[in-house]
């Protein structure tokens, strides 16, 4: 049954996580938390409320278990009231991520991760998001989306959320079919930068040496093997025996064809084996290094060998591959597997990001992990054991360091641990590609989800730890702790190994063994999810629209203030700021450009050296005549926080803007990194008004016309009042050292300011050496007089200009590009008049 959601729900939901885990908690909650020092994410009621707490004898261990669920924090972007949430991979978006910024590649790794959140919300909106969301993009890299979907489905057993997303993934599956199945061979074919990896062995011995020639990969047959499995189980649960059928067969093909053409058993793994004749002699349907240049090498093992060992594909007898784990003159270094063996001819450790021919890589290094915990606890071998689990699972660890620091990156050097030159600062920093969590919960502690009402643990903690515990997991709707406390004494819940389900013992062992209890499906009660109604991702929608009583240099409203995100890692930006302000006080807040119903109110307020929470905060509605105060506020926090939710819950109301009034502490400025307004989702809303800008450039107003523009970009961008990067207009490649944008005014316009939005791609575009602002008297273009610049010398972002009001029919910006080989760019230019800054 689905009962309303009203304004209680945050409450709701606390009294609900709080009587749950006072019946089975075994750690306390604050405590572990504040055994850490490196929070930058401090919203302690968030960690509480839904992950599954791990203590063990190893601090490195624990240190990174919980930096990696911060950093998740980081990624998570609520995309839209439509689609609710997903993950992005950089801590930026990238020109070649889908909708939100997510990218496919990584996927099934942040399923794996998010499956453990204790809110379902999170792992469904974004399972959802690869097959409901325009401009998704499920297929541009390889990925095991399916299974991971089938995967979240053993913890949560939602039958009614798989069974509906049954038809989407048999569409994908097929889509992948269209585009990649080889019916002559069994199996699927692509290239190496289509499973994230540009600049391989196999892609470096082709003319494309960036992306490689498609081949038959290790990578790309174990996905869809899982996924096709992974629909075939789906369907069984609303017993669709024809798809069943059908999927069981293309699996079984797969895994025949995969196992009999992609192994070498000289060489004893699992190799790329290519589609088509290649430059230097290599030959379709042969393996690495069979034919080419380097015919008859015993080398050409990639990481990537190990990867069918993640969903369990191999039969017995392949478990050879696994002498070569934790061999140095192969895989085993101190800071993580290499991706290519040690010796190969072709080995290469890349001092810059992006090559896969020999440095460590996260992705893989998790893949190798999972695989390897499989190896151990499904196959019979003699090649790896629980002890060189951990020492991997160690290592791993103490690779997400930078100047003692957790972190992680793209890819590591192998030999020393530096993320040197993979590491772009505001890019692949704190970076989401790869799992750890899930290491840690099915891995070390054992914890293996089922889809039958049963639990399995089989843990893989070193012989010498006396101790650990995994508090308060959310499995098949019971609240689940796994214990082991050797005498008995730190827990006292026992002796031994134990699993408990809420509250009670339900499994125990003397020693660490393989332990498995019935455990049934207890459906949770149903909670109509709210929505974000302030946030606005897209690149041609207006509203909603961040407002401000200071537009933000650099740390500008339009660009952080409601897209989504929230994170506070101090070496980037992800805020709203009133640096450069010379206002008392200040106010941010949202414009919905129509009524919208809201109860909630959540602020991510934070601080660095010039910025603070502020003194005082006032939350005010717009009535259509005036600001109000909102009625029945009730807060989370008595005074503002940074770094964590400043939650206001009030009573329900119907308004088109809500703000925040801000009062600075004494000698600081305020930041904001996002401003949600959360309310019921309801059907029939009144659409959104149509933009009225006060800017006197917006393209009702005025045309646009430029001396010179990139073949790469438009001009459209420059005056839509969409203030977005992605919008972007730049001179790139212009022969000129200097170029114009002009506007024309329908009639003549008195202009006093100007809002500047410089686009920097850090490259080859960055903002002017110099610039200035230009008017049409009549005869001549002259120069404005009294011109004021915030600041001073142009940074990406807003900067702002002042000057001396001129009545004009045309005004222009002329600038000044860096170099011969760096040019300006812009993605919006506002201008006003006097009396067109509005002042609310």
């Amino acid at each position: 049954m689905y009962r309303v959601y009203l304004k209680q729900f945050f409450v709701v939901v606390f009294v609900v996580l709080f009587t749950n885990e006072s019946q089975s908690q075994i750690l306390n909650k604050q405590a572990t938390l504040n055994k850490f020092y490196f929070w930058h994410n401090k919203d302690w009621d968030w960690y509480k409320k839904n992950i599954p707490f791990f203590e063990s004898p190893d601090q490195d261990i624990d240190l990174t278990y919980y930096y990696r669920w911060e950093l998740m924090t980081a990624h998570m972007v609520y995309g839209s009231p439509e689609t609710g949430y997903a993950s992005t991979e950089f801590i930026d978006r990238p020109g070649w991520s889908g909708a939100y910024g997510a990218i496919s590649c990584p996927a099934g790794h942040q399923l794996y991760e998010y499956r453990w959140l204790k809110n379902r919300r999170y792992f469904e909106d974004y399972a959802r998001y690869w097959f409901r969301t325009p401009g998704a993009q499920p297929r541009t890299y390889t990925n095991w989306i399916g299974d991971a979907i089938w995967q979240g489905y053993k913890v949560n057993r939602d039958k009614d959320f798989a069974i509906d997303l049954k038809s989407d993934l048999i569409k994908n599956y097929s889509g992948w079919e269209k585009e990649h199945w080889v019916e002559t061979e069994g199996m699927f074919a692509w290239d190496g930068m289509h499973d994230g990896m540009e600049t391989n062995i196999n892609s470096r011995q082709t003319k494309n040496w960036f992306s490689g020639a498609p081949g038959y990969r290790p990578t790309l047959n174990s996905y869809m093997w899982a996924d096709a499995l992974a629909i075939k189980n789906i369907a069984n649960l609303s017993n669709d025996e024809v798809t069943v059928k059908l999927f069981t067969d293309k699996a079984a093909i797969i895994k025949k064809n995969f196992l009999e053409k992609c192994w070498d058993p000289k060489r004893k793994f699992f190799f790329h084996r290519f589609q088509k004749d290649e430059d230097d002699g290599i030959k379709a349907n042969t393996l690495t290094y069979q034919t080419g240049k380097y015919a008859g090498s015993s080398h050409g093992r990639e990481e990537i060998g190990f990867v069918p060992w993640y969903f369990n594909l191999p039969d017995a007898g392949y478990e050879s591959a696994w002498q070569f784990a934790m061999d140095s003159n192969y895989f085993f270094s101190p800071y993580g597997p290499r991706t290519v063996e040690k010796n190969d001819p072709l080995f290469k450790i890349s001092k810059n990001c992006c090559e896969w021919s020999g440095n460590a890589w996260p992705f893989a290094t998790s893949q190798t992990l999972k695989a390897m915990a499989n190896v151990i606890k499904y196959y019979r071998q003699d090649y790896v054991n629980k002890d060189d689990y951990f020492k991997q699972l160690k290592i791993f660890s103490l690779t997400h360091r930078k100047d003692g620091k957790p972190y992680i990156a793209e890819a590591n050097h192998p030999e020393t641990g530096s993320w040197s030159g993979h590491d772009n600062i505001g890019h692949s920093e704190h970076y989401f590609h790869s799992a750890f969590v899930d290491e840690i919960i099915t891995g070390l502690v054992g914890l293996t989800p089922k889809e039958t009402d049963s639990i399995e643990v089989n843990p893989l903690i070193p012989d010498t730890w006396n101790y650990f515990a995994l508090d308060d997991v959310n499995y098949h709707g019971h609240v689940v702790s796994v214990i082991w406390d050797k005498d008995g004494k730190r827990y006292k819940r026992g002796k031994g190994l134990l699993i408990i389900s809420d509250g009670k013992v339900i499994a125990s062992a003397p020693t660490i063994q393989k332990l498995t209890a019935y455990i049934n499906y207890k459906a949770d009660e149903k909670i109509l999810q709210p929505v974000n109604y302030a946030v606005n991702n897209s690149n041609n929608q207006f509203y909603p629209r961040a407002i401000a009583s200071f537009p933000g240099i650099a740390d500008n409203m339009y660009l952080k203030l409601n897209e989504g995100q929230y994170w506070y890692y101090s070496s980037t930006t992800n805020r709203w700021s009133s640096l450069y302000s010379e206002n008392k006080s200040e106010w941010c807040g949202i414009d919905f450009g129509a009524e919208r119903p809201i109860h909630t109110v959540k602020i991510y307020f934070l601080e660095d050296s010039a910025i603070k929470a502020p003194k005082t905060y006032q939350l005010q509605y717009w009535n259509g005549k005036d600001w109000r105060e909102a009625i029945g506020q009730k807060r989370t926090l008595k005074t503002a926080e940074a770094n964590k939710a400043n939650v206001i819950t009030f009573n329900e109301l119907n308004t088109s803007k809500l703000r925040v009034l801000l009062i600075p502490q004494p000698g600081f400025s305020v930041g904001v990194s996002e401003f949600e307004a959360w309310g019921d989702k309801k059907d029939n809303l009144t659409k959104a008004n149509e933009p009225v800008p006060n800017n006197l450039a917006y393209k009702t107003e005025a045309t646009v016309t430029v001396s010179y523009t990139s073949r790469f970009d438009r001009l459209f961008g420059l005056n839509d009042g969409l203030v977005n990067p992605t919008n972007r207009w730049t001179a790139f490649e212009s022969p000129n050292p200097t170029d114009w944008v002009q506007f024309d005014f329908k009639k003549d316009k008195s202009v006093s300011k100007a809002y500047l939005y410089f686009f920097s791609d850090k490259r080859g575009v960055q903002p002017p050496k110099d610039y200035t602002i230009q008017y049409w008297n009549g005869t001549d273009w002259q120069d404005v007089e009294r011109l004021s610049k915030k600041p001073q010398q142009a940074v990406a972002g807003l900067n702002i200009c002042s000057f001396k009001e001129v009545n004009t029919p045309k005004m222009r910006l002329v600038f000044t590009h860096k170099n011969d080989k760096t040019f300006t760019g812009l993605y919006e230019i506002e201008l006003f008049g006097s009396d067109e800054i509005v002042k609310e």
